[in-house]
């Protein structure tokens, strides 16, 4: 399709949700028209989606109406990628991209523990949260509605964090894989702007929309960051809106022979934290169980099966598949030992 666009999208999200930032950050770099709605907001006009969840993008007709919307940060990646040419997110050599590919669904599946981790665990956090994440649909509502609505999200958040991980038992698998991310990350980017080159993918952007709330918004999370990796905190503040970084047609990738060493350690810890959960996850539904239950990083680690990590787990492995003879021997090479090899096995 033409890069020409008559009408903008429409993309429906929230403030504190990672998944509709991460999608807002990539309509901005990719410099592609869009209007922000805020969800459940009297600005929502949105079409129905089959899972009421967030980002939605609505799509134009010839005649600006907005007859279908799609859900799912990654599938909505890939077709806008379809869509429009210009300032692509997926790398040119097929192996690279797959690393890309892997990248994302970390920070979509296993960084977003960190995220809800943090936000639901401690006091300050939630306080927060209940406080705000309601105005979005209304800031004028009545005091009483407005603390209705923060007990409501509040009970419901809580009770829904050993379901996703967030737990006395998990503490530390999830806080120390956060300090190593910010570790790593600051490492990296003392060196490089991006994870996989001099422009950004889709890895880049699955990572900082869960870090746009753990180093800009969880008050615990975010002293951390400021203490630990300022360079990280001010990537994410400068990734929120690309539309200004320059691009020179495919160009600005590293290829698989110039991986940086620093990315190549982040791989490492993927292997380490995301690649046993992701595994012992897909065991648990194939075995009917209800509970994943795995060691990370020398700890067990428990929480409830969540079925569409395992449609991820299959997805990737999809992407790994569809490579050729060659570049799947690349892959293979360049993921020996970091833990992630074990994902494709």
């Amino acid at each position: 399709m033409s890069d020409q666009i008559v009408h903008p999208l429409q993309l429906g999200g929230a403030y504190g949700s990672p998944y509709s930032l991460k999608m807002r950050a990539v309509l901005r770099y990719r410099r592609i028209p869009f209007t922000w709605v805020l969800r459940d907001s009297e600005w929502d006009h949105l079409p129905p989606v089959p899972v009421r969840l967030i980002p939605v993008i609505a799509f134009p007709d010839a005649d600006g109406n907005y007859p279908e919307a799609q859900i799912d940060s990654s599938p909505l990646i890939e077709r806008l990628e379809a869509m429009y040419t210009e300032r692509s997110l997926v790398p040119v050599d097929p192996v690279v991209a797959f690393l890309d590919y892997l990248i994302e669904d970390y920070g979509d599946e296993w960084v977003t523990k960190q995220m809800y981790h943090y936000r639901w665990y401690y006091d300050d956090a939630i306080d927060k949260a209940g406080s705000l994440l309601p105005l979005d649909q209304n800031q004028q509502m009545p005091e009483h509605r407005w603390q209705k609505a923060k007990q409501f999200i509040t009970d419901r958040q809580i009770g829904r964090r050993a379901l996703v991980g967030s737990t006395e038992q998990n503490r530390p698998v999830i806080e120390d894989s956060y300090a190593r991310l910010l570790d790593l990350l600051q490492q990296h980017l003392s060196t490089r702007p991006f994870l996989l080159g001099d422009r950004p993918g889709r890895g880049d952007f699955g990572v900082f929309g869960q870090l746009r709330q753990l180093v800009g918004w969880d008050p615990e999370s975010a002293r951390i960051a400021v203490r630990r990796a300022p360079r990280v905190v001010n990537w994410v503040e400068r990734t929120d809106d690309l539309s200004w970084w320059a691009v020179d047609g495919s160009a600005g990738w590293c290829d698989r022979g110039t991986i940086p060493t620093s990315t190549l350690d982040l791989l490492g810890e993927i292997g380490r934290t995301y690649a046993p959960f992701m595994l012992a996850n897909a065991a648990a539904i194939d075995a009917g169980a209800d509970e994943v239950v795995c060691e990370i990083d020398g700890h067990e680690y428990r929480q409830g099966t969540f079925a569409y990590q395992h449609k991820c787990l299959a997805w990737l492995r999809g992407q790994y598949a569809a490579l050729s003879p060659d570049d799947r021997a690349a892959v293979d090479g360049i993921l020996a030992g970091t833990g992630c090899d074990t994902l494709i096995r």
